[in-house]
Order: C-alpha cells, then sequence, then structure tokens
C-alpha cells in the first residue's frame, strides 16, 4: 500500500491548531474556479511521490517534540479522501504514536468515511457553497459527495473548523454571508469559522500548466473587507482548539 503525495510541509502554522505537518495528497476531483493547486489535480505516479504509511510515519515522528500539546499532521492535498485506503492506514499509525490529526478536505471522496472519521481528531471542513447550486458553480460538480460526508462527520461527533473562500461576485455579499453563517449554525461541534478572502497566489500555476483560469481579472479581496463579519462568526463560534 502506498500513498501519492505531492509534497510535505514541516512547519505549518494555519491548517489546524498549533505547529503541525501538513501532508498534501495528489489528487482532486473538484475544479474550483479559484482553486491555487491545480497541479494537485490529477494522482499519478509521474506527478509524485509514493509512500506507505509505515515511511509516512517514521517522517512525521520525528517532528514530534515539535507539535508539542496541541500540534500534529494535517492531511490536505488535493484532496485527501481520495486515497482512503491510504489514509486510514496512515492516520491510524498516527494515533498509535500519539500524533494529534486533522483532516483538510472539501468532503469529496470516495467513502469509507466512518473508518477515516474514527481515525480523525479534527476536521477543516472546507465548504464551497452552502446550495447544491451554489456548489456546482463554484466546483463544477454536485453536491451530494461533500453533503454524505459532512453527515458522517456528525453523526461521529468529529469536532469541526469551517472554513470559507470568499470571492468577489461568487461567493460574497451580506445576503451569501448571512445565508452561511445561518447554514453553519444548525452544525453540531463547530469549534471555529474562518473566512478566507480569495487571492490570486496560484494564478501563476495555470500559467505555467497552459490552463485557462477561470477567475482571470478578479482582484484579490482584502482581508479587511470581511472584519465585521469575522467578527460576527467569531462571537457566534468562540475559538476552540
Amino acid at each position: 500500500m502506498t500513498g501519492h503525495i505531492h509534497s510535505i510541509e514541516s512547519m505549518g502554522l494555519v491548517d489546524g491548531p498549533g505547529i503541525r505537518t501538513v501532508v498534501f495528497l495528489q489528487g482532486c476531483a473538484l475544479r474550483c474556479q479559484y482553486c491555487h493547486n491545480p497541479d494537485t489535480w490529477v494522482c499519478g505516479a509521474a506527478l509524485s511521490k509514493e509512500m506507505t504509511p509505515e515511511e509516512l510515519v517514521k517522517r512525521l515522528r520525528r517532528f514530534k517534540p515539535y507539535y508539542g500539546q496541541t500540534g500534529g499532521v494535517t492531511f490536505s492535498g488535493g484532496e485527501p479522501l481520495l486515497q482512503p485506503e491510504f489514509l486510514v492506514q496512515t492516520m491510524e499509525l498516527c494515533h498509535r504514536e500519539r500524533i494529534h490529526t486533522c483532516l483538510d478536505t472539501a468532503g469529496c471522496g470516495l467513502g469509507e468515511y466512518q473508518e477515516i472519521l474514527t481515525h480523525t481528531d479534527l476536521v477543516l471542513m472546507d465548504i464551497k457553497h452552502y446550495t447544491p447550486q451554489g456548489f456546482q458553480a463554484v466546483t463544477g460538480r454536485e453536491s451530494g459527495a461533500w453533503e454524505t460526508f459532512l453527515l458522517q462527520a456528525q453523526a461521529q461527533e468529529v469536532p469541526l473548523w469551517i472554513r470559507h473562500v470568499v470571492v468577489p461576485g461568487l461567493t460574497d455579499g451580506d445576503e451569501h454571508l448571512q445565508g452561511l453563517l445561518d447554514f453553519v449554525s444548525k452544525l453540531r461541534n463547530v469549534r471555529r469559522v474562518e473566512l478566507l478572502p480569495y487571492h490570486t497566489l496560484g494564478v501563476h500555476k495555470y500559467h505555467t500548466l497552459g490552463i485557462p483560469y477561470p477567475l482571470e481579472g478578479v482582484e484579490p479581496l482584502a482581508k479587511e473587507t470581511l472584519a465585521g463579519w469575522q467578527k460576527r462568526f467569531d462571537e457566534a463560534f468562540p475559538h476552540i482548539n
């Protein structure tokens, strides 16, 4: 059993609590208009490094002194749920090593969610949109897969950090953000909500790969413009690690 690894970041500070190792897995079925990692879309040996769960956890073990009481490993992508067997085995080994596990996901995988979530301490839930129509507009795919994953995460009472990218003309505006607040308010175990302003840091990758960028010309969103709404979400969901 091997997994396809796009890259590994050894000192991540924004992808979960504490200091974390972020493991980016190759492959994603979504085609989000604002995706900044198009190089992770296709899963294949030529595009990634292959590692066994044992090899990866051996590497993670070296970073344990930096994790402290709150850090650990975050599995990101791409979409980590597209490699379920590798993810389950790796997460199980992490728990044997007492390494905190976090799953950064859009919830669109291949199943085996119950077993994956059994070994998941925290889910960073990337909500692309809270309506089926909006989800398809943002991702080019139907919303059924992520709804299934979210229901399973709720059933297993896994803690959630909600993330939502705010894109001008696509997922911004008071009506949209109020709808997001209403949607998230119905979920259980939400530890925090992060509104992420749209940026263009990944546009050069599209040019390098020769892929048209769907939001060409859309200006980045200043973080300050979201301050009022972020405050409302912070008040509704006080930060808990």
